[in-house]
């Protein structure tokens, strides 16, 4: 079954006809199946972050479709979308986006708190998802008295909460150091293998890309090529590293 799939997405900025516009992307189409775990890279200014915030809903194509769960997202009304992103997509971002003023367990139970469900399903399954994660210990603490990583496995079960159909993570170990960044793509993993989660990731480290199922590789707003995890991991980043090899561009982490 296809979670996700992009049909001949273009993304135009400026006038569409005009000298000074910049194509983005270039009829990108592709689809993501239910339990894949796939991850997008690419040279910097190769469409790719603007690719993950047009299948997020975020941003709008300017031509093309993106539909999740067989729902066209962009026949949804501004408050329809925003409603289903609540409930069908997981974000993680680079910068964990959380807040403050609240503890790990309440910006976890965010999702579930908007969507007013009770006290009890939200701690219930906060609880499940922390220990899972393994901060259930530091749960009444606050986001600026922990560590960068345990910020991002916060940020993981906040996507989670409201067990999205797709959860999509913009350069998800772009702010942490190397112990950190494996912690968070085991977490990846283990949302994938266990909770049996659907996932994209936009990302320059080729070890973080190591973890997913499947690379896909564009360059100037077009899909170059793409892979398929085959043997070992270790395997897999060989591959990875062959390919950004033909793709060409810097950038990338290892």
């Amino acid at each position: 079954m296809e979670i996700l799939e992009a049909k001949n997405l273009t993304k135009i900025y400026g006038s569409e006809n005009g000298e000074e516009s910049t194509r983005a992307l270039n009829g990108i189409s592709f689809a993501v199946r239910q339990g894949e775990f796939v991850g997008i890279m690419g040279p910097s200014g190769s469409g790719k972050t603007t690719l993950l915030n047009i299948l997020s809903g975020i941003d709008r194509g300017t031509s093309g479709k993106v539909e999740i769960n067989n729902k066209d997202i962009y026949k949804m009304s501004k408050k329809e979308l925003a409603l289903f992103r609540r409930r069908e997509i997981g974000y993680i971002f680079q910068d964990f986006n959380l807040l403050d003023s609240l503890t790990l367990q309440e910006n976890i139970m965010l999702p579930m708190i908007l969507d007013e469900k009770s006290p009890e399903d939200m701690e219930k399954k906060a609880k499940e998802l922390m220990k899972l994660f393994e901060i259930y210990d530091i749960s009444n603490k606050y986001p600026y008295n922990i560590s960068g990583g345990q910020q991002q496995r916060t940020a993981v079960c906040r996507a989670l909460m409201n067990s999205p159909s797709i959860i999509f993570g913009d350069e998800p170990t772009g702010n942490l150091d190397s112990k950190s960044s494996k912690g968070i793509m085991e977490c990846f993993e283990k949302m994938n293998k266990e909770l049996e989660a659907t996932i994209l990731i936009v990302t320059h480290d080729v070890f973080a890309a190591s973890f997913c199922n499947r690379v896909i590789f564009i360059k100037d707003g077009e899909i170059h090529s793409e892979i398929i995890k085959k043997g070992t991991r270790k395997e897999f980043l060989d591959s990875i590293f062959n390919s950004l090899a033909l793709l060409g561009g810097e950038g990338y982490e290892v």
